[in-house]
C-alpha cells in the first residue's frame, strides 16, 4: 500500500546499505530463475548467498542450490538460519556442508558460514559484512561511462501499464528517455523506477530497476543494451529473428557425448561435465565413486550435480547452463522435460546396468583425449649448393631425392647423424616462383627459419604430423 507508482508486486531486486556501501540482492525464487538466466547467457550474480536452516540441515534442495553456484562460479557465502530455534544444531549443518565440500572457515576450510536468525535479525549485520569482505577481495568493479547494459530479472505484462522488466545495471547509467534493446524487443523507456516504486532519474551500475516502454515482454536473462535511437533498435531486431528463424531451420540435436568428443579435438572442453541422477541414496556413493576413480591421460569427470529421484526441468536447466550431460540411474524422466523447448539441447542418458553407465563414460573420456603425433619424413633433399639473397640470408640450393619437399612442413637438417636443426620452412622456390610442394628429381631452393649454416651435401628432412592409432 505505500509503494509509489503504484506497482504492487515485488520486483525480484532490491538494494540496502551496509557500512556506508550498496549491495543488490537478487531474490531468486529457489534457483531454477538463477539457472534461467545463466542458460541465456547472463552472468549477473557475483556472490551466492545459501540460506540453510539451522534445524533442518541439508535438504535435496540445498544440494541443488549448491550445485547451481558452483556450475556460475562465483563464491559462496553460508547464512545457517533459525538460531534461535532451540533445535538448531550449528555442528550438525557444518559437518553436513563440509560432506558437501564447504568447509567452514573455522574447521580450516574456505567457506565462510554466518549463523543467523531472519526472525530476531541476529548475525544480519555480520553476514552483510561478510558479503562486503568479500566483494573488496574479489574488487569487482564496472564502468558508469560506457554505454549502458546489463539482464533482464524478471518481465512480465501489466493490464493497465503494458509490457514492464525488471533490469539489473551492469554498465554505464541508464535513464528515462533512453532507446534499449533487449533481445528480440525493443523501446524508448517511458519511465523508470527504483525496487521500491518510486520514480529514477539514473541507474548506475549494480542498480536494478523497473522500466516500462519495451514493445513486449522480455525473458529473465536476456541482454540489454542502449542504442542510439528506435530506427537501430528495430533494425537490430530484424536481424536478430532473421538469425533465430534461420538457425531454427537447421537441424539441431542435444549436446552428445559425440559432441563433447569434437570439441574436445578441437581444444574446447577438458573436463566432462556430468548431472548424475539415481533412483536412491545406496546407489549414489558407489556410482559417484566409481566415475570418480576414471582417469584418462589426467582428464576427469566434473559432476555438477548429484541428486536422487526424477530427471526433471531442474536438471535440464542445469546441464544447459553447464554444457553438461544427464545421466540418469534406474530413474525416468519427468513427462513434463518433453515439452521443454530446453531439453532438445541436452543429451539425457538412462542406464539400468552400472558397468554399462561407466564404460560408456570411460569411452567418453578416452574420445576426450588430445590425440598424439608422431612426426614422419614426407620427403628428403641434398644440399647441392648454398647461395645468399639479400635481405633474407642463405639459401639451401637442393634436389629433392625421396617423397616431396613441402613448404607446410617442419625441417630438420642432418649432417651424417647429426641432427643441426629442426623448425619451419620459410620459403621454397622453384626458379622465381614459391611453391607448395616439389616432387622427387627436381631441384629447388629452401630457406629455414632461424637456421643458415648450410654445407653441401647436408641433408634436409621434410616432416609432416601423423595421428597415433
Amino acid at each position: 500500500a505505500g509503494e509509489a507508482g503504484g506497482i504492487t508486486q515485488h520486483i525480484g531486486a532490491y538494494q540496502i546499505e551496509a557500512n556506508g556501501k550498496i549491495v543488490t540482492f537478487l531474490d531468486t525464487p529457489g534457483h531454477a530463475a538463477f539457472t534461467a538466466m545463466r542458460a541465456r547467457g547472463a552472468q549477473v550474480t557475483d556472490i551466492a548467498v545459501l540460506v540453510v536452516a539451522a534445524d533442518d540441515g541439508v535438504q535435496p534442495q540445498t544440494r541443488e542450490a549448491i550445485s547451481h553456484a558452483r556450475a556460475a562460479q562465483v563464491p559462496i557465502i553460508v547464512a545457517i538460519n533459525k538460531i534461535d530455534l532451540p533445535t538448531a544444531n550449528l555442528d550438525n549443518v557444518k559437518q553436513q556442508l563440509s560432506e558437501l565440500g564447504l568447509v567452514p572457515e573455522e574447521w580450516g576450510g574456505e567457506t565462510i558460514m554466518v549463523p543467523v536468525s531472519a526472525r530476531t535479525k541476529q548475525g544480519i549485520p555480520t553476514l552483510l559484512d561478510m558479503i562486503l569482505l568479500v566483494a573488496e577481495m574479489a574488487n569487482y568493479q564496472a564502468n558508469p561511462r560506457a554505454n549502458a547494459e546489463g539482464a533482464v530479472v524478471e518481465g512480465r505484462l501489466d493490464r493497465s501499464r503494458g509490457p514492464i522488466a525488471t533490469l539489473l545495471v551492469e554498465e554505464g547509467v541508464l535513464k528515462p528517455g533512453d532507446t534499449i534493446l533487449v533481445g528480440e524487443t525493443y523501446g524508448r523507456i517511458r519511465a523508470m523506477f527504483d525496487h521500491r516504486g518510486k520514480p529514477l532519474k539514473r541507474a548506475v551500475p549494480s542498480t536494478p530497476v523497473v522500466v516500462m516502454g519495451l514493445d513486449s515482454v522480455p525473458k529473465a536473462g536476456d541482454r540489454f543494451e542502449r542504442v542510439e535511437s528506435e530506427k537501430v533498435a528495430r533494425e537490430a531486431v530484424g536481424r536478430l529473428k532473421a538469425q533465430r528463424v534461420e538457425a531454427q531451420a537447421q537441424p539441431t540435436g542435444p549436446l552428445t557425448l559425440e559432441q563433447v568428443y569434437a570439441q574436445a579435438q578441437a581444444g574446447q572442453v577438458q573436463t566432462l561435465n556430468l548431472v548424475l541422477k539415481v533412483d536412491v541414496q545406496g546407489s549414489l556413493e558407489p556410482i559417484h565413486n566409481s566415475l570418480d576413480e576414471i582417469d584418462v591421460g589426467g582428464l576427469k569427470v566434473r559432476f555438477i550435480h548429484e541428486g536422487i529421484g526424477t530427471i526433471g526441468e531442474a536438471d535440464v536447466m542445469l546441464a544447459l547452463a553447464s554444457s553438461a550431460i544427464i545421466v540418469g540411474f534406474s530413474v525416468d524422466v519427468d513427462p513434463i522435460v518433453a515439452h521443454m523447448p530446453e531439453a532438445a539441447k541436452v543429451s539425457i542418458r538412462t542406464y539400468n546396468i552400472i558397468y554399462r553407465l561407466i564404460d560408456d563414460i570411460q569411452l567418453a573420456l578416452k574420445g576426450m583425449l588430445a590425440p598424439e603425433y608422431r612426426d614422419v619424413v614426407a620427403g628428403r633433399a641434398v644440399v647441392r649448393t648454398t647461395f645468399r639473397v639479400p635481405k633474407i640470408g642463405q639459401i639451401a640450393g637442393v634436389q629433392v631425392i625421396e617423397g616431396k619437399a613441402l613448404r607446410s612442413a617442419s625441417a630438420r637438417v642432418m649432417r651424417g647423424n647429426q641432427e643441426l636443426y629442426q623448425g619451419g620452412v620459410a620459403s621454397l622456390r622453384r626458379f622465381t616462383e614459391d611453391v607448395r610442394e616439389v616432387n622427387t628429381g627436381f631441384e629447388c631452393g629452401v630457406g629455414l627459419d632461424g637456421f643458415q649454416d648450410f654445407e653441401a651435401d647436408d641433408i634436409i628432412e621434410f616432416l609432416v604430423k601423423e595421428r597415433v592409432s
